[in-house]
């Protein structure tokens, strides 16, 4: 019914993951049946969470038979590597119990950690961190970039004679881009831009212009400084996911040190050792 490669790729690795099924308990809704055990609404539920971002690519509608499908095969081809002995291998048996600890670990940051990140306590964080928060500069310039340092030397002889920079951009810069738009570049901020770049533009006065070359990797760069501003502080909606990210990993950070000092942990270091030659 499916034959995305991408969504191929994603089951290939949910097959390599996953768990040995768990049969549908009787509360749960029957979907289909394989060798006469039943495929449970909550069992695919579960699927069609872990394959959240291969369904996205299925039209809605299709996306839970299509989890079906791959839920199907996956009881089918487990059920004959089982056959097969497969699963009494050691290695196995260590996979499986790897397995098992990042589904832990990964219930345990949601249920323990990630519940614990209210939007009261985010925007308590945003509040206290706005009000120290320094807002980096931003420039705004125009370029004219050549290919040759002549042609840039000749570009800065007729602005100097009163030609208009945004027309010259438009005529002459290699830069298509921005080009069309009389060499407008937009704002920046540090980084945004190749070093030689920032240097030169930040040492301009809003209205001039380079009076020699800049040279980069791009060319030859003719640039104009047409403001400078302060950025604004984001609003709290435009940052509470990224900020909730942020605390959610500082907290299990706190609570990963706190559980490592209660651990007793002895590590062999003699065993960790190369092989000596």
């Amino acid at each position: 019914m499916l034959k995305s490669s991408r969504f191929m790729a994603g089951v290939a690795m949910m097959f390599a993951a996953a768990v040995a099924s768990v049969p549908s308990s009787a509360d749960d809704k029957p979907l289909a049946t394989v060798n006469g055990q039943a495929v449970g609404e909550q069992e695919l539920s579960v699927l069609m969470g872990s394959l959240a971002q291969q369904l996205a690519q299925v039209p809605e509608g299709a996306r839970k038979r299509a989890a079906l499908d791959r839920l199907i095969d996956m009881r089918i081809l487990s059920a004959e590597a089982a056959r097969q002995g497969l699963d009494k291998a050691p290695e196995f048996a260590l996979r499986l119990d790897q397995i098992r600890q990042q589904l832990l670990i990964t219930q345990f940051i949601k249920d323990k950690i990630e519940a614990t990140v209210t939007d009261d306590l985010l925007k308590a964080r945003y509040d206290k961190e706005s009000v120290n928060f320094t807002p980096p500069e931003e420039l705004r310039a125009r370029h004219v970039l050549l290919k040759t340092k002549e042609e840039a030397v000749a570009v800065i002889k007729d602005l100097d004679g009163g030609a208009d920079f945004a027309k010259v951009a438009t005529e002459k810069s290699q830069d298509p881009g921005s080009a069309k738009e009389g060499g407008d570049l937009g704002y920046f901020t540090a980084g945004d831009m190749v070093a030689a770049f920032e240097e030169a533009a930040q040492k301009l006065k809003i209205g001039e212009y380079t009076k020699e070359p800049v040279q980069t990797q791009f060319g030859f760069h003719v640039i104009k400084l047409e403001d400078r501003r302060k950025q604004k502080v984001p609003e709290f909606d435009q940052v509470k996911d990224q900020l909730r990210q942020t605390v959610i990993g500082e907290k299990f950070a706190e609570v990963l040190q706190a559980l490592k000092k209660d651990a007793k942990v002895e590590i062999n270091e003699d065993a960790l050792k190369p092989p000596a030659k």
